[in-house]
């Protein structure tokens, strides 16, 4: 008994070796990413860079799960921690807690950890992004491509319409979103975009403050809040996984087919999935990337 615990140790500690927090200043925050490495070769095959969905974190469920099942098929991968401006920030975002970060902000991020896995010496990066971070990949592979990339994986990525956006946000809060985007402008345009809207209602934070530049970021009518919309501007291999249970982005296989007319996106619909992929449908959803991503070497 004592040999076999030992072992079930070692095998434990061994793991734990190839997971390292890594952490790096950025405009004047510290920001923070969990690297999972697949072997001691971590750098000679394509690491997965993922960005997590709305004011979540890189140690959410299907994140952890993803690096798990990636790394069981020989794939390491750097889990980012979007500041959401906040200094070392972990967990989930604290609603009570003043909203000054922007949805763009990802972008600067993104691009971030992407040179620090160049300069640790790694040639092939693949992109993954799930829920609205899927959005913020997409948005980054659009308008800041690199050599390095080699492909974007987006998991039930962020769809949008400005006639949706308004009826969930009176649906949910029981007022006009127009009318508060208006106020925020004018605040902007008066210099005032660093004082704070409060109280409002942000994002899924109730009775919450966000100064008027975040709330005009996040709120102001932009079709690159679209995924469906960037596809069509991506250069690189894209697949994009969707679940047919899924209850949060709903209809994206419709949206992608009547709006996608790339022959360099491709995309998988996972029957029975929800939004989070749970259970097996993370193992199905990794066999896919891996596929998809050997394709491309």
């Amino acid at each position: 008994m004592r040999i076999l615990f030992t072992v079930f140790a070692l095998l434990i500690m061994a793991g734990q070796s190839f997971a390292n927090e890594v952490r790096l200043p950025h405009q004047g925050l510290t920001v923070h990413a969990e690297l999972v490495k697949a072997d001691t070769d971590w750098k000679q095959k394509p690491v997965i860079l993922m960005t997590h969905g709305t004011l979540a974190h890189n140690r959410m469920e299907i994140i952890n799960t993803l690096q798990t099942v990636f790394k069981d098929r020989g794939y390491s991968s750097l889990a980012i921690n979007l500041s959401l401006g906040l200094s070392a920030r972990k967990g989930m975002y604290d609603c009570s807690a003043p909203h000054t970060h922007k949805h763009t902000d990802a972008l600067d991020e993104i691009g971030l950890w992407l040179s620090w896995l160049k300069q640790q010496g790694v040639k092939s990066v693949v992109l993954l992004g799930h829920s609205r971070g899927g959005n913020q990949t997409a948005w980054f592979a659009s308008e800041r491509d690199n050599e390095a990339i080699q492909s974007v994986l987006l998991v039930a990525p962020q769809t949008w319409s400005q006639e949706y956006a308004s009826k969930d946000y009176k649906k949910r809060y029981g007022k006009d979103l127009d009318t508060l985007l208006t106020k925020a402008k004018r605040m902007v345009q008066q210099g005032k975009g660093q004082e704070f809207l409060k109280p409002v209602d942000f994002i899924y934070c109730k009775d919450t403050s966000a100064t008027a530049d975040a709330f005009v970021n996040y709120y102001t009518p932009d079709l690159r809040m679209d995924t469906p919309h960037l596809l069509n501007k991506l250069n690189k291999p894209v697949l994009v996984f969707a679940g047919s249970a899924d209850t949060v982005v709903k209809g994206l296989d419709k949206k992608m087919a009547s709006s996608v007319k790339r022959a360099n996106v491709h995309l998988e619909v996972l029957e029975g999935a929800d939004h989070f992929f749970r259970d097996l449908y993370a193992e199905d959803l990794a066999d896919m990337a891996v596929e998809f991503i050997e394709g491309q070497e």
